[in-house]
């Protein structure tokens, strides 16, 4: 009984680790701005900064000038950054969804994907971000976390609010000519 107990083991790991495999950032589904149900998986293939936002901190101004200036440089290029409003830390993104969307549309003239609200830590925390805190090891604990997405969906950097978008630029240019130099190769 016990060795055929066993049997099932090299089954169960072999399925744990086909799970585990299978299970990255684009595999999730989010909401949008506007309410719609968004599958990340549109954004497969395509290098992501995930980035949870607040309208009201200290970060804002620097942070949401400079995303918007990389998806202006990389977007043509395969490349995304994913904004994710959270009101956890300090009550810094007190809007509706709307108006935050208005907000970051209208002052910074983002372009890029803004989407609802979420908690990012805690029981009640996004699925997609407890993979991405999970995978990196890194939990946010103020707004402007943001998190690297390799085109597979795998976090590849993870970096706090006092570290400036323009510091992680030169590793996000890298992989987006990466992925250029890689998609004209298959040409």
């Amino acid at each position: 009984m016990i060795l055929r107990a066993l049997g099932f083991l090299p089954v169960l790991l072999l399925s744990c680790l086909i799970e585990a495999k299978l299970r990255d950032f684009y595999t999730f589904k989010v909401v949008n701005s506007r309410g719609r149900l968004v599958s990340l998986e549109k954004y497969r293939g395509s290098v992501s900064l995930v980035v949870n936002v607040a309208s009201e901190c200290g970060f804002t101004e620097e942070h949401y000038t400079d995303l918007q200036q990389l998806q202006r440089d990389f977007g043509p290029y395969h490349f995304n950054v994913l904004a994710f409003p959270c009101n956890q830390f300090g009550q810094q993104e007190p809007g509706s969804d709307k108006e935050i969307d208005n907000f970051v549309r209208q002052v910074y003239g983002a372009s890029f994907p803004i989407f609802s609200k979420i908690a990012v830590v805690g029981t009640g925390a996004n699925n997609a971000f407890k993979y991405l805190a999970e995978a990196s090891g890194k939990e946010p604990d103020w707004n402007f976390w943001k998190y690297l997405i390799d085109v597979d969906g795998k976090v590849v950097g993870s970096w706090g609010p006092r570290v400036s978008v323009k510091e992680i630029r030169p590793q996000i240019a890298d992989m987006v000519r990466k992925l250029i130099i890689k998609r004209k190769e298959e040409l």
